[in-house]
């Protein structure tokens, strides 16, 4: 087993990240460099928090074996004691057993150089540069690298600016005398107390929101609440993305007919098309005369540098619109699950009744064994009971977490509850109970920290949505968060269990992950004073997350949050919950029609058939007799038809094919909505007779005709006007 649990570890670890990673990033949409630096970035993170507890075991092991080779004769050591770890004896050469986990010696210090510096060369350098050239509007690689290098120009200058001046003050001062290895640990150092300073923010927060969330997750009703908050909130969001996207789009079609097809910049126009939703790629395109040739001699043209900045926005809008999207339709299944919860409470069947059913795409396996009996009684009986505990769990570890980071500088007595349990494990040298122990310790500190980089949002520069709906943007920045936070974040959990010797002051054998790090002696005033005194600052942290101190601040600031004794937070719950009745409506009239339209496909079918292919058989003879025939012909529709008087589209709900002209027609309802303002069908509505077919857009022109339904038949006879 020498190595195999190191092995077994990596390739997991890997695994892991690539999971995760696909839930937020789009691996088909995204570049491959970003995907790639993204993984590797999150990959060597996870890496050292899953492989650090294994060389604490294998720490112990190694300090085992010097105490048994360092210890006199059995005879003449009844009275030794050692520092109170060990018995009274020395340990014996058969009580060193090997770890089931143990790592030979001289793999592990090459293994943290490798992924601690491929880690920090990310954070510092790479992924900086990646963001810029991500965001970048560009319309070329060179383009792209000299945009960043220009963005960046001013976050390298300053570190190196800073990193001069030290280093020209050490030449001149004669006190100092610093070596290699000395400016390396300095350099540490400072990166170090730059992510101590971001880990303790971060864990102040998720020792308290987590236990919290999980508590509030067994309350219905506020989940609901919330939920409804949410909705609200983000179909501002959604309307105000639609808004945004539509006056780019503005500006594109601008361009798009302002520059022909020979004009010099056409390429960089054409690489703005391709960033377009479809829908306007195509309305675009019909609207483009190529037979025009552009004027030298006109001054209006765009410049290269307006078409870089109009590059930026449409795939910032372009995002934004794609991922609100998603967002309101997961959040609309969301809230519709809760309210099917809230009403299976009381069932006294207990038997879950979803309101809307699965889709054909659901997994059957696993509706097999999930049935409604088993689903009602996880949902409406054992998963608020299952919260509770868990929650109490969290909130005790919480509260070990803060008692340890105020007292782990204390070595005698020892008052890290942390370190007591490693020291107790380490006296019986019970490897699995110490990596046990380590392992549960780093990861609950982990989660607290990355489970807050996940929530935080700053502004929409930065965030992190799930169902692949992240930006490359977010993805590096996410990354550069993770590299610079998980050694301080390793370096604190090796103080809080005492296996650091600059905390425990003995003199013992250090971790290889320790010794990767250097002595922070270098530095007295970091090592003896913020590493030990500033983690102190996670109690008033914790005091002010549990207050919702924050969160009070943003109401204040106009950054509406969700809080129960809030006059706005309960106009946005009104808000949400008429949002989402309005929607359940909308969806509640699609499965009607849907029934409908099955209905009517397996009672008239074959005879539909038959007549679309006669026509087909004699189209010119339909197109000639189609004046004579107008009044009487039959166009089959679906439901929802609506009128507009004035406005040059008609859409509807649903789509359908309707034959005006022997005109092929698919047609929608959003656009219809927006520009008729109607949202009751009507019984007379009115077409045109030229008719124009443009994906889910009628175009009306000239004399109209109306359209009369026939309820019985389920269908509309056309007449002319």
């Amino acid at each position: 087993m020498s190595g195999a649990a190191l092995g077994i570890e990596i390739i997991f670890v890997f695994f892991l990240a690539l999971f995760i990673l696909h839930r937020y990033g789009d691996f088909k949409k995204q570049h491959r460099l970003v995907i790639i630096a993204t993984l590797l970035a999150w990959y060597l993170c996870f890496l050292i928090v899953f492989i650090l507890p294994l060389d604490v075991s294998t720490t112990i092991y190694n300090r085992c074996k010097l105490a048994v080779n360092s210890s006199p004769p059995e005879s003449s050591s009844s009275n030794i004691i050692i520092n109170g770890s060990y018995p009274t004896s020395a340990p014996r050469k058969h009580r060193c057993s090997k770890p089931w986990s143990y790592i030979p010696d001289g793999i592990m210090p090459i293994f943290w150089r490798v992924v601690y510096w491929t880690s920090q060369f990310l954070t510092w350098i790479l992924l900086p540069f990646m963001q810029s050239y991500a965001r970048s509007g560009g319309f070329s690689i060179t383009g792209k690298i000299k945009t960043a290098l220009i963005e960046n120009a001013i976050y390298y200058g300053t570190y190196l600016l800073i990193f001069g001046a030290f280093l020209i003050y050490v030449a001149v001062n004669p006190n100092f005398n610093l070596q290699w290895n000395q400016l390396q640990t300095i350099g540490i150092a400072a990166a170090n107390t730059w992510g101590l300073f971001l880990l303790v923010l971060l864990l102040g927060y998720g020792l308290v929101e987590i236990p919290r969330s999980h508590w509030n997750g067994a309350k219905r009703g506020y989940l609901l609440m919330k939920t409804y908050f949410k909705v609200a909130k983000l179909m501002t969001e959604k309307a105000d993305a639609e808004e945004n996207l539509e006056d780019i789009m503005e500006e594109v079609r601008k361009v798009n007919e302002s520059i022909k097809y020979n004009h010099p910049l056409r390429k960089c126009v054409d690489t703005i098309l391709k960033k377009c939703p479809t829908e306007y790629q195509e309305r675009m395109g019909r609207n483009m005369d190529d037979y025009e040739d552009f004027d030298d001699r006109q001054n209006n043209y765009p410049s290269e540098k307006s078409l870089v900045k109009l590059h930026k926005q449409v795939i910032y809008s372009v995002q934004r619109h794609r991922r609100t999207q998603v967002q309101w339709r997961i959040l609309l299944e969301q809230a519709f699950y809760l309210e099917d919860v809230a009403k299976n409470e009381t069932s006294a069947t207990r038997q879950f009744v979803h309101t809307f059913q699965f889709q054909e795409s659901e997994n059957r396996i696993t509706r097999y064994f999930y049935t409604p009996t088993v689903e009602w009684y996880w949902e409406c009986l054992l998963r608020p009971w299952f919260y509770r505990i868990l929650a109490i769990v969290l909130a005790t570890f919480s509260v070990i977490v803060v008692w340890s980071e105020c007292t782990f500088f204390s070595t005698n007595p020892v008052l890290s509850l942390f370190a007591v349990f490693i020291q107790l494990a380490e006296r019986t040298y019970n490897y699995m109970c110490i990596e046990m122990a380590c392992f549960l310790t780093i990861f609950f500190l982990s989660i607290c920290v990355y489970s807050t980089v996940f929530r935080i949002r700053v502004f929409n520069y930065y965030y992190l949505a799930s169902h692949h709906q992240t930006d490359a943007y977010s993805l590096l920045f996410s990354g550069m968060l993770f590299c610079r936070l998980t050694p301080p974040l390793c370096l604190n959990f090796l103080g809080l269990t005492h296996m650091d010797s600059s905390i425990s002051h003995k003199n013992t054998q250090a971790t290889a992950y320790t010794s990767i790090m250097g002595s922070m002696r270098v530095l007295s005033f970091i090592a003896d004073g913020f590493y030990i005194y500033y983690p102190m600052l996670v109690v008033i942290l914790c005091i002010a997350t549990y207050f919702s101190l924050g969160t009070r601040c943003l109401n204040l600031l106009g950054f509406q949050q969700f809080m129960g004794d809030n006059e706005m937070t309960s106009d946005f719950i009104d808000e949400g919950k008429e949002l989402i009745r309005r929607e359940k409506r909308k969806r509640q009239r699609q499965e009607e029609g849907e029934n409908r339209r099955r209905e009517w496909k397996e009672r008239y079918g074959n005879s539909r058939e038959d007549s679309t292919r006669n026509r087909n058989v004699h189209p010119d003879q339909k197109e000639s007799s189609f004046s004579e025939t107008n009044a009487s012909r039959r166009i089959s529709l679906v439901e929802g038809i609506y009128q507009c008087h004035e406005a040059e589209y008609l859409m509807m709900s649903d789509p359908f094919i309707a034959y005006e002209n022997l005109i092929e027609i698919k047609v929608c309802y959003s656009l219809f909505e927006k520009h008729c303002n109607i949202s009751e069908p009507k019984k007379t509505f009115f077409f045109n007779k030229k008719i124009v077919e443009n994906k889910g857009t009628i175009i009306v022109r000239n004399a109209p005709c109306i359209i009369t339904y026939l309820p019985w038949a389920r269908e509309y006879t056309s007449t002319p006007i």
